[in-house]
């Protein structure tokens, strides 16, 4: 590995939920394990899941300040497109690393109107065009990629696997770092998610996952289209805390008898997500799919 004579930057952003402070616990552990001096810097506290959040690592031989200057960044990690875009300017320009998962978390108050698949106001630039913009760019579908592994969280370790790319550290250190906070049952699935994310983005300095492309395309092809709201609530894992309920801005959930979540009101349902995100116990899946129209048969 070679030296680091200066500090090094690496911003993480995403949303609540994602992973971002374990992706940054990571990187700093290993910077240590390393020898240098690590200065971390986060900010998280009442972004709950689906607020935003972000964490500041600078490492080197001697580091004196824990936050990056705006265009000081030598990676930009984002574990969200949108979140990605938002601090692109702290890229360092003609050297910086873009790295961002491709997943589009559109919060609810983001939509114009309430009804089922209305238009969102969401960053319109396509990954294509942000990755032109770059000295190097990953637009990276992690997401699927940890769920195809058979574990959705596993999508910041994928980012990992990017992001070892951009900093000469031995693969070994990485997964070393990575074991020290992932459940114990969940590091062989880590590494697999890990290497595939290295694999991936070894292959060019500047990719955009096939998935990915045309993103911004394929969000406002869909809108104003009727959608089809299936809610998902596992009852053993519901603790009746009631923050979907009050939360639900149709107030279409309630609590049973049991104290747990239910949905009382299908009809009101807009499949905005608020009470997945927002479940502290991952007890609540929201799936929505377009309806395909039947089809006009021909006049006689």
């Amino acid at each position: 590995m070679s030296e680091v004579a200066t500090p090094k930057n690496v911003l993480i952003v995403g949303v609540g939920g994602q992973g971002v402070i374990m992706v940054s616990k990571v990187l700093a552990q290993l910077c240590q394990n390393n020898g240098y001096e690590v200065k971390q810097s986060e900010v998280h506290g009442m972004a709950k899941r689906g607020g935003g959040v972000f964490s500041h690592v600078r490492f080197g031989p001697k580091v004196w300040s824990p936050t990056i200057p705006e265009g000081e960044a030598d990676v930009l990690v984002a574990l969200e497109w949108a979140e990605g875009l938002r601090w692109i300017n702290y890229l360092k320009p003609g050297s910086g690393t873009f790295i961002a998962d491709c997943q589009r978390i559109v919060p609810p108050f983001a939509c114009r109107n309430r009804g089922r698949g209305a238009e969102a106001t969401y960053a319109p630039q396509t990954p294509e065009e942000i990755i032109e913009q770059v000295h190097a760019g990953f637009a990276i579908d992690a997401t699927t990629m940890a769920t195809n592994l058979g574990n959705l969280r596993a999508a910041n370790t994928v980012l990992l696997g990017a992001l070892s790319t951009a900093l000469d550290f031995p693969e070994e250190d990485w997964l070393e770092s990575i074991s020290m906070f992932v459940p114990p049952a969940s590091i062989e699935i880590n590494r697999e998610a890990f290497f595939e994310g290295r694999a991936w983005a070894m292959e060019s300095d500047k990719r955009v996952d096939e998935t990915a492309a045309g993103l911004h395309k394929a969000h406002t092809d869909i809108h104003n289209v009727d959608i089809d709201t299936v809610v998902e609530i596992t009852e053993e894992w519901c603790k009746g805390c009631d923050i979907c309920v009050k939360m639900c801005p149709e107030r279409c959930l309630r609590m049973n008898d049991q104290l747990i979540a239910e949905l009382a009101l299908p009809d009101l349902c807009t499949g905005c997500r608020m009470c997945e995100w927002l479940c502290p116990d991952f007890a609540i899946k929201i799936t929505n799919t377009p309806v395909t129209p039947p089809a006009l048969e021909p006049a006689e």
